[in-house]
């Protein structure tokens, strides 16, 4: 069977994890799929790189829903300050990131979090400090070499199963 290609994953990626975070019910059910992956063999490291999550959060889920069922796994009121950013104005940045610091004037050939601070501030008028832009590279799956390893070739997925055998 043929390997997909998916052109612009990073970007694909990005808006996926949007779309999970747009609904209680579509976190809930990211998180039995993590589940599900763990049940299937999947290490909790593997399923926290896989979707995005930091490996103690699927930690978290194992033991909730192991203490409380599966109904633990829901949301529940977050306290706390709203998001920086709406949705359509983080579609913007996606599309953002995809070109370099330069582009919009800045210093530097790829993003770090001094410069997505800057252009935050410039571009839509939200003051984020620079550990909280590097943690949004993370929450978005973007890490700093991925930023400045990034050029035009698309990356090749392997929508294959590991350890099944697939058919020519």
């Amino acid at each position: 069977m043929r390997r997909l290609q998916i052109d612009h994953s990073d970007m694909m990626r990005i808006t996926i994890q949007q779309e999970i975070g747009r609904s209680a019910e579509s976190r809930y059910d990211h998180r039995l799929h993590g589940l599900l992956l763990l049940t299937a063999g999947r290490s909790c490291r593997e399923v926290a790189d896989l979707f995005g999550e930091d490996e103690t959060t699927v930690q978290r889920w194992v033991h909730r829903a192991e203490q409380y069922g599966l109904q633990a796994l829901r949301e529940s009121p977050k306290p706390g300050r709203p998001r920086s950013l709406d949705p359509a104005r983080w579609q913007e940045l996606q599309a953002d990131l995809q070109r370099t610091p330069r582009d919009f004037g800045l210093p530097g050939a790829a993003w770090d979090g001094s410069s997505l601070s800057e252009h935050l501030r410039r571009r839509f008028g939200v003051r984020l400090g620079v550990r909280q832009c590097q943690r949004i590279f993370r929450q978005i799956g973007l890490r700093a070499a991925e930023l400045r390893a990034r050029d035009a070739t698309p990356v090749t997925v392997s929508l294959m199963r590991p350890g099944v055998p697939q058919s020519a």
